[in-house]
């Protein structure tokens, strides 16, 4: 007996330096890289790995460039430096935990993140590529509730990857315009975006990955680059899945449209603001003095976009991938919050006739209704309407299979911060298993929830449907029933409950 024990401690030791050695270093395209293990020594976790060479100096404002190899082991342990932007700072419930660090911040900031649970790399695991949001102005990878171990413990390959942000990743002008092969300016970020999902096809089968089953994940402005991707022409091949988490461009906006003559004539003001005449010019400027000029989006450049992604849809000329979308009870912004009385004035001064029927959906009888309403409107109108007709349109076209959700846990939180209910960015922590990076008193359920959600996604990155063992069923979304999953204490599938206040808003976004 103590001789089979013996056996058994030596196999298991075995076993666990096996695990622990198997990819002390990986051979990717361009050099040899070594990574860390997590605190079990079970998920391999390499962090700052190239996938681009720095887009500084006469790079800046131009497509990324292929990585220069190197010689010897690269050493990614740590992460890479967040792309430049202005500082992060905490409002409401938006915590250190939603954000990246203050520093360090750099325009030399193109390196992605990989944690395997691989033990070899014949194993070929379905990959999530997680994109992060931030309005297009801010973000990072090394935001604490992005850590990719929880979800690679259940099976799959997590890569989190950055793009430039703001002036830096999405101005156009004519200048840039004009030295371009491909005759565009401005979608810097997408490309960023591209090119990682490239590095990916390449290199994730090192990694015990498997270069033909990649989800392209995102949320807020992460979906609405998953968005945009799976409408570009150039992403064909490169995800076979896509997951967008409150965010789409298919009705007016800020994200609805912009075209490369508007962005050009606004990136010529912005030069001129900055006292640059040329390019050459402009690329000479310091960071600093560039973020002064706020903004960046997307934009219809001719070649990353050639079309507007309502008529790319609307020509079925998008990449035909299955799609799991949502959005959040409370995924509002909002000003001022109104009183019953100017509430109910401000919607019969904007709608007019249509007044009586916008109040029937979105009642202000009381304060307290008037406030909900408006947290509702605002919900609808930037994210609820876009991705409701993202999971409308694909079921029409019936090329792919779409999942909707609704995420309605109330977060816990300080009285403070109660009011915000389940609010923008609020489910990601529960998508990535990781309430632990979150200071506040959850309950049982919240940790059975977050064990649900994160099971969905996996499941869905594995194999395009997120229905799993022991799991509440989800079905598919389609025109007809209209079923949605309804994430929160007690999750279940049910006819979507604003399916009228949802159309009447798409049907003023769409005059």
């Amino acid at each position: 007996m103590k001789r089979i024990l013996t056996i058994s401690l030596l196999l298991i030791a075995a076993f666990c330096a096996s695990a622990q050695t198997a990819f002390n270093t990986v051979k990717t395209d361009a050099g040899l890289v070594s990574g860390t293990v997590g605190e079990d020594k079970i998920i391999h976790i390499f962090k700052g790995i190239p996938f681009a060479a720095p887009p500084v100096g006469e790079l800046r404002w131009r497509a990324p460039q292929p990585v220069k190899p190197w010689s010897g082991v690269k050493q990614c342990t740590e992460f890479a430096k967040s792309p430049i932007q202005g500082k992060p700072n905490e409002f409401g419930v938006y915590t250190r935990e939603f954000l990246i660090k203050d520093e360090p911040l750099s325009e030399d900031c193109l390196y992605l993140n990989v944690w395997t649970g691989a033990k070899s790399a014949a194993e070929k695991r379905a990959v999530m590529v997680w994109i992060y949001g931030g309005g297009f102005v801010s973000g990072g990878t090394n935001v604490p509730i992005y850590d990719g171990e929880a979800l690679a413990k259940k099976g799959i390959i997590l890569v989190s990857v950055p793009y430039r942000v703001g002036i830096l990743g999405f101005l156009a002008h004519p200048g840039l315009t004009k030295e371009s092969p491909d005759h565009s300016s401005g979608n810097y970020g997408l490309m960023d975006l591209l090119a990682a999902l490239k590095w990916v096809k390449s290199n994730i089968t090192a990694f015990g990955g498997d270069p033909d089953n990649v989800t392209i994940a995102g949320q807020s402005a992460g979906s609405i680059a998953v968005n945009s991707l799976v409408a570009s022409p150039l992403g064909k091949g490169l995800f076979q899945k896509a997951i967008a988490e409150s965010g789409a461009s298919f009705l007016t906006g800020p994200y609805g449209g912009t075209t490369l003559k508007q962005a050009e004539e606004s990136g010529i003001k912005t030069a001129q603001k900055l006292g640059a005449v040329s390019i050459e010019e402009l690329r000479k400027l310091p960071a600093d003095e560039l973020l002064k000029q706020f903004g960046g989006a997307p934009i219809i450049d001719g070649y990353v976009l050639p079309q507007s992604i309502a008529v790319t849809f609307a020509a079925n000329k998008q990449n035909h991938v299955p799609l799991l979308t949502g959005w959040n009870e409370d995924d509002a912004f909002m000003g001022t919050v109104k009183n019953a009385a100017d509430y109910t004035a401000g919607i019969n001064k904007r709608f007019s006739k249509n007044a009586p029927e916008v109040l029937k959906l979105y009642p202000g009888t009381t304060d307290t209704e008037a406030e909900r309403s408006q947290t509702r409107m605002s919900r609808d109108q930037i994210f609820g309407a876009q991705n409701y007709t993202w999971a409308k349109v694909q079921s029409a076209k019936n090329k792919a299979k779409v999942y909707v959700y609704r995420f309605t846990r109330r977060l816990p939180a300080a009285d403070a911060f109660k009011k915000y209910g389940a609010f923008h960015t609020g489910e990601v922590a529960y998508v990535f298993n990781n309430l632990k990076f979150l200071n506040r008193p959850f309950e049982p359920m919240d940790h059975q929830l977050a064990g649900t959600i994160s099971s969905y996604w996996v499941n869905f990155v594995k194999t395009g449907n997120p229905n799993g063992y022991q799991l509440p069923v989800w079905p598919a979304f389609n025109n007809s029933t209209m079923q949605v999953m309804y994430l929160g204490e007690k999750p279940a599938a049910k006819p979507l409950a604003d399916k009228a206040a949802l159309d009447f808003i798409v049907s003023e976004m769409q005059k």
